[in-house]
């Protein structure tokens, strides 16, 4: 019986793990067909694919880096009007899904949006007056409105507690306000920004929404033309496991760069000097602040959602609001499943591993982990390889359509996705659980699973309240695992806002686009609300 836990846990591993296993498998199937086809895709379409990516990935990383770093520190280092509440509103393009602003762009900037349409009726202009915004470089656009707030939010946390205190003890020495800023705080946040800049170029090279929607040549695209178009599952396999191999790289910086945030926070210790306090700005100073902190809520949540709107109001009579309903539903009910098989999952994970903090469970929640870098392109290409090959050796057993024809395949591409993100919030809570806690309980009589029921759980509520709620909206705005893998007649508010936008079809697509937007909020506000009360509990130790 003491086995039974190691055991669950090793089985539950090797499912959520099964299908990057099943990629990293093809490359033993290896023959001269293998060989023929990947040298064609290296003569024709893989150098597009790689040009296109890394340009995204540069272009990408620059603007990440250029509007999440200077708004971490004109919210920490420096004291303006409003920084208060820019705190808050620099999050909110966390809510908005990228393909739903490349749809809200793509609407306002065309040749026959209403923006190229004034300038033409104004001053009887003729032809195209702006570049092209289904490119690159519009992608390169939206990812980076979309996923600053990676950078912004990490740089905030590493420079919140010590940065206004380091920097007045430089200013005391006598350095100047640029040195104090290139010496003390840009080094302190480094770590920071190397992190959420590495998370933001996963989310890009995991997207499909904006690269489908734009026609652009991406690695993503790539394994679904070979899988769908080419019908080639080697092919598909081979480019996911490069694309995953490039993931793996970004994980392992982001890790690198949180291990050394870590040892910054935990090495510094909080200072002890009372008059800290940001640097004042005020005249042209604090407007260029307003500026610079304006400009990404504006560009990546305000003017998409106004965007949006403008369509949707034009004729409400095309909306489908009865399908409306049932697009929801199914949103509604595939994320409220997952939200919960997610929490259980985490929560015997995080149990697991505090109750016996072996190396073979230590080794089974790392690889559970690493589900949220791999794309959900990679991820159904990993789940249908072993479905196809039980479904071609045993043509009665059902497996293709129990997976492919029920909700089942979508929950267990779910949950090899996004468990990974309830079990941060599940460990989280658990390290704020002192072990004295669990020998009392057992000095009391508490068996494993009373300790687990009557002990933990009610004080891990918050947590699993705050797991499940980003699980859930996660699986509403997921949508290239539900394309391939939903069955007929559950479309979500994801794929339909797609669909439609794919067919020009903006009024509708705004609908559900919106509702999408409406969910994202939830998290980010109490996302903003947390960071709100961590940052007062900090002014109020310096005070």
């Amino acid at each position: 019986m003491r086995a039974l836990p190691t055991l669950i846990l090793l089985l539950l591993a090797g499912v959520l793990a099964l299908p990057v296993m099943a990629l990293l498998g093809t490359w033993t199937q290896w023959n001269a067909d293998s060989a023929d086809i990947l040298s064609q895709m290296a003569a024709t379409v893989l150098p597009e694919y790689l040009w296109v990516t890394g340009q995204l990935i540069v272009m990408v990383g620059i603007g990440v880096v250029a509007m999440g770093v200077p708004a971490a520190l004109l919210v920490t280092v420096f004291d303006f009007p409003g920084r208060r509440s820019f705190e808050w509103l620099l999050l909110l393009p966390l809510a908005m899904p990228a393909y739903v602003t490349a749809y809200a762009y793509t609407d306002f900037l065309q040749f026959s949006g209403p923006l190229q349409t004034w300038l033409r009726a104004s001053f009887g202009l003729e032809g195209r007056l702006l570049p092209e915004v289904r490119s690159v470089w519009g992608a390169a656009w939206v990812f980076s409105f979309s996923l600053y707030p990676y950078a912004y939010l990490l740089a905030r946390t590493a420079l919140i507690e010590r940065a206004p205190q380091l920097m007045e003890a430089a200013r005391l020495l006598g350095a100047s306000l640029p040195r104090r800023l290139r010496e003390v705080a840009l080094p302190m946040a480094r770590p920071a920004v190397a992190a959420g800049t590495a998370l933001a170029l996963m989310e890009v090279m995991a997207d499909y929404g904006v690269s489908i929607y734009f026609g652009i040549q991406t690695f993503t695209i790539g394994i679904y033309k070979a899988w769908l178009s080419m019908d080639d599952r080697i092919a598909a396999a081979q480019l996911a496991t490069v694309l995953l191999a490039v993931v793996v790289l970004l994980l392992w910086l982001e890790q690198r760069a949180q291990r050394r945030l870590r040892f910054v926070g935990s090495s510094t210790g909080r200072a002890s000097s009372g008059d800290a306090r940001p640097v004042r700005l005020r005249g042209g100073r604090a407007l260029l602040a307003w500026v610079l902190c304006l400009l990404p809520v504006l560009m990546g949540f305000a003017l998409p959602v106004l965007f949006m709107l403008r369509p949707l109001s034009a004729d409400w009579s095309v909306l489908p609001w009865d399908r409306f309903l049932l697009w929801t539903w199914n949103s509604v009910r595939l994320g409220a499943m997952t939200a919960v098989l997610a929490v259980l999952a985490a929560w015997f994970l995080a149990y697991s591993l505090r109750r016996k903090p072996s190396l073979t469970r230590r080794w089974a929640v790392q690889i559970i982990s690493l589900g949220y870098a791999v794309p959900g392109a990679v991820i159904v290409v990993g789940l249908l390889l072993p479905v196809g090959w039980l479904q071609a050796r045993w043509p009665d057993s059902g497996v293709g359509g129990l997976v492919t024809a029920t909700v089942l395949g979508l929950l267990w591409a779910y949950l090899v996705r996004f468990v990974s993100v309830a079990l941060q919030s599940m460990q989280s809570g658990y390290a704020r659980l002192p072990r004295s806690l669990d020998e009392s309980a057992r000095m009391l009589g508490a068996t494993g699973m009373e300790l687990a029921a009557r002990v933990h759980w009610p004080l891990l509520r918050r947590a699993s309240f705050a797991a499940g709620l980003l699980v859930f909206v996660d699986v509403m705005k997921e949508l290239p695992a539900t394309i391939v893998l939903r069955p007929f007649n559950t479309d979500t508010l994801a794929v339909v806002a797609n669909q439609l936008a794919r067919d020009e079809r903006l009024g509708e697509a705004a609908l559900p686009s919106l509702a999408l937007v409406l969910v994202g909020l939830v998290p980010v506000i109490v996302l903003s609300r947390t960071l709100r009360s961590e940052h007062r509990s900090i002014d109020a130790e310096l005070l």
